[in-house]
């Protein structure tokens, strides 16, 4: 007797074999009823679990206005695939359901022919505003704005306003947040309707709206706009031009993708990897080898320089071998310290905590943090040195002299390590680099060489070698 499958998963979503078990039994109807009652992000994971010869179809039961929304949540690949696969009417009819900056998010991640066919199925006015979004620099607040939104007049009753609003509620992403404008597009204030709701309907929109607005300019950085929805806890921020005028707003949903997208960015970078938007089990073992290898190469020669110092530091070595022994523990000790402290740091820039005019704040505050590990470490150190390596391995060449040498060299490593994980994201942000770029790796290397100069040196005092 054959199984039954049961539609749904453990943790509520539809299960893939069962929705391509229906369509192949042509069950179509009830399909579209079940899947009907799901949101579109648990529908759009249906495409990457089935086959893709069934995603047209799949997608053609779905209700138009719940297709579009699923489409908007799909990743790249499913949607280039079902692109291809459209009529025109269906093309057409998918973006017509739209907002323009999904729009427009879609376009820059399609393929030339696709983009041409996009836009010459588009009316005039949207292929107008899509230009005009296409035109912002990747990065800038004007790239991830939507322009659909509710304008009002300051001299409108809120009865008038309320019919403005019914009149283009429809085509606007949100109207929960209305913009107030003169004829020139000026922002002048903002209003809600929770505001609109609780006043009288003759009352004047310019004695009820908000004049003291925040809005950010289109050329703005993105990760302003991030840093702007989480100080200020707005579900819309308008968007505006270099003359004030109003251009579009960002929806808080575009502002989480927004922090999303910076925070993968950023883990990326500090883990030198080149950052990628396609989910790991669907990115291609050469294209994750591209990623890498750059980084590793770059790391790998910077790394050069550990060696050329330990080769210039051969005779040393030679007259006391058990300082080798301890290379590992010194480089890694302060590489980790440095990791902690950019890290600290990088956190504080991305939340708008740190700015350059607080550098020697930080230095002070990261040095006392350094003199504090250094401290406990190289106590730690000296203990371990005696006990372990000393007595219980009974290395004669580890006396007190090299127990100091090490543990010294571990205060003053800890001590440069963190100075220096503090500083360079910093000066990285004020010559406008990624400060992450300056995280771990980099600075790791960098640690390593310090380390192991301190140690050379700290040894020729104390060890006449």
């Amino acid at each position: 007797m054959e199984e039954k499958i049961v539609f749904l998963n453990e943790d509520g979503r539809p299960n893939a074999e069962a929705v391509v078990q229906m369509m192949e039994e042509k069950q179509f109807s009830q399909l579209r009823e079940l899947l009907s009652d799901f949101p579109a992000a648990d529908i759009a994971e249906l495409f990457l679990d089935i086959p893709d010869d069934k995603d047209p179809l799949l997608f053609r039961i779905l209700p138009k206005e719940m297709a579009a929304d699923v489409f908007v949540e799909m990743d790249t690949d499913a949607q280039e695939r079902l692109l291809y696969s459209f009529s025109d009417r269906e093309l057409g009819e998918v973006f017509s359901e739209l907002y323009m900056d999904d729009t427009v998010d879609i376009i820059e991640e399609m393929p030339a022919n696709v983009v041409a066919r996009i836009l010459r199925l588009s009316p005039p006015e949207a292929r107008k505003q899509i230009n005009e979004l296409l035109k912002y620099p990747e990065d800038s607040a004007g790239s991830v704005m939507t322009t659909e939104f509710v304008r009002l007049r300051k001299d409108m009753t809120v009865e008038e306003a309320f019919l403005a609003i019914r009149r283009v509620a429809i085509d606007r992403e949100t109207v929960y947040t209305c913009y107030v404008t003169d004829e020139g597009r000026r922002l002048e204030g903002v209003i809600t309707v929770k505001t609109l709701l609780l006043s009288e309907p003759d009352a004047s929109l310019s004695e009820i709206m908000e004049e003291n607005v925040v809005s950010i300019e289109t050329h703005a950085d993105r990760e302003e706009v991030a840093l702007m929805f989480n100080k200020y806890g707005f579900l819309a921020l308008p968007v505006v031009d270099a003359e004030n005028r109003l251009v579009g707003i960002i929806t808080v949903d575009d502002a989480l993708d927004v922090m999303h997208e910076e925070a993968e960015e950023d883990f990326a970078v500090m883990a030198a990897v080149t950052p990628t938007e396609e989910p790991y089990l669907r990115t291609g073992v050469f294209r994750i080898f591209v990623s890498r290898i750059p980084w590793l190469l770059i790391l790998m020669l910077s790394a050069t320089f550990t060696g050329m110092i330990i080769s210039g530091f051969e005779s040393a070595l030679a007259a006391c071998v058990a300082l080798t022994a301890f290379i590992p523990m010194l480089m890694g000790t302060g590489g980790n310290s440095g990791s902690q402290s950019s890290t600290t740091v990088i956190r504080g820039i991305s939340l708008g905590e740190i700015e350059f005019k607080d550098t020697l704040r930080v230095l002070f505050k990261e040095l006392r943090v350094a003199v504090l590990c250094g401290i406990c470490l190289a106590a730690a150190t000296f203990a371990k040195v005696m006990l372990v390596d000393a007595y219980l391995m009974g290395n004669p060449q580890v006396t007190p002299t090299v127990a100091l040498v090490v543990s010294l060299t571990l205060l003053v490593t800890v001590v440069a390590a963190k100075l220096i994980g503090c500083i360079l994201p910093i000066l990285a942000k004020q010559v406008h680099l990624d400060p992450a770029v300056m995280a771990s790796p980099f600075i790791t290397t960098l640690v390593d060489a310090v380390s192991l100069l301190v140690y050379f040196a700290v040894a020729r005092t104390f060890l006449g070698i």
